[in-house]
């Protein structure tokens, strides 16, 4: 294993350790640290995003009820909550289904745009080819700097979409987005924790436009 190996995420493991119950409470000692930080950090982004989420909740509502669909992307890890966030609306616990399709999915036409046209533009020419005006164009990143998610965003606020992205630190470029509609912002340092809060963030949007959705409220376009 490299010198690095995992020891940025446990130090007492790549330090030598050999006595087993040493080893082990200092590993359920680091998981109930990470745990306790991650139910916070949930937390705190829930209460700052409240308003923001029943803001976007209703705009999202009302977009499904105009016939629009909902557009997910991401990179990396990212990539993995937008295709989640995609199949908690196309198949959720309960409710009602709402068409949704994460644009990270298909590595054919990943690949073959990233060749083709450049990495920055695997959304935007996705949303080119597949969007229309009554649409959401929802985007996840833990730094709020993607390049391809601002190419995105400013493609979808041209043909009139919705646009929502998830962002950590201080939300980077995306906060300061003009192309951006709505910005919700998981407050941490921790990539792993800010997906974590991310994750939060999806599930609560997603009750709260099936919540709408269900009274028969959401903006109308």
């Amino acid at each position: 294993m490299s010198p690095e190996g995992t020891d940025f995420l446990y130090p007492f493991i790549e330090g030598g350790e050999r006595d087993a119950g040493a080893l082990l409470a200092d590993l359920a000692a680091s998981a109930h640290a990470k745990a306790t930080e991650s139910a916070r950090v949930g937390t705190v982004t829930l209460e700052r995003s409240s308003e923001a989420l029943d803001t976007v909740a209703a705009a999202m509502a009302g977009r499904f009820r105009a016939g629009g669909r909902l557009f997910t992307f991401g990179n990396g890890g990212s990539a993995t909550d937008a295709a989640g966030a995609a199949a908690l609306f196309t198949r959720p616990p309960w409710g009602a289904r709402l068409p949704a399709r994460s644009l990270a999915a298909d590595e054919a036409v990943l690949t073959a745009l990233g060749n083709d046209v450049g990495f920055e533009l695997i959304f935007s020419r996705q949303l080119i080819a597949r969007s229309r005006a009554a649409d959401i164009a929802f985007g996840f990143s833990t730094s709020g700097n993607s390049p391809n998610l601002l190419h995105a965003f400013a493609e979808a606020r041209r043909r009139g979409v919705l646009t929502v992205g998830t962002a950590g630190y201080d939300g980077g470029h995306m906060a300061a987005c003009d192309d951006l509609d709505h910005c919700l912002v998981a407050p941490s340092d921790s990539v792993h924790r800010i997906q974590e809060a991310q994750a939060v963030l999806a599930f609560e949007l997603w009750s709260r436009v099936q919540a709408r959705l269900a009274l028969g409220g959401g903006e109308r376009r």
